[in-house]
């Protein structure tokens, strides 16, 4: 089954640093064309936040700092490419769903290739930045825990008395 991404969060700060959060679960995509207007300078605060670490969910469209790859159905890439089209006619001055549906099924198409090569449970995050010519450049990255690292323990288990 093919593959896509989705919001997870470890811990709150999503909430407090983006604009508006993903929630958990909900489907991303790198989402760096909702940059497409900004300059260096315009970049400030939780908008700045969004643009260097963030992905952008297609439910709430707010913004997760990790995501993890996940199966995907057909209905449900259908689905996300016909909510992406209609975000571009709603906040990106796209004309029409069926004219912007082109530009939606390539980011679908994009996400779920980078989201093929990584295994089930990876964390993947993403870095902007903006060039010298005013061009934006992302890099991708594979979050892992330190090497001999051992897990937090959450309880311990001791014998009945």
């Amino acid at each position: 089954m093919p593959k896509f991404l989705k919001a997870i969060r470890l811990d709150a700060s999503d909430a407090h640093v983006f604009p508006a959060a993903a929630e958990p679960g909900d489907w991303v995509i790198p989402g760096t064309f909702a940059f497409r207007a900004y300059t260096q300078e315009g970049l400030e605060g939780k908008i700045r936040q969004a643009f260097v670490s963030g992905f952008l969910s297609l439910e709430t469209f707010g913004w997760s700092t990790l995501a993890t790859p996940a199966e995907i159905s057909e209905d449900e890439r259908a689905r996300l490419v016909e909510r992406l089209a209609q975000y571009f006619v709603d906040e990106h001055g796209a004309p029409s769903a069926e004219a912007a549906h082109g530009v939606a099924e390539a980011e679908i198409a994009d996400t779920m290739e980078l989201a093929e090569e990584l295994e089930i449970n990876s964390l993947l995050a993403i870095q902007r930045e903006i060039d010298d010519e005013g061009a934006i450049n992302e890099r991708f990255h594979l979050v892992t825990p330190p090497e001999n690292a051992p897990h937090a323990r959450i309880w311990d288990v001791s014998g009945d008395e």
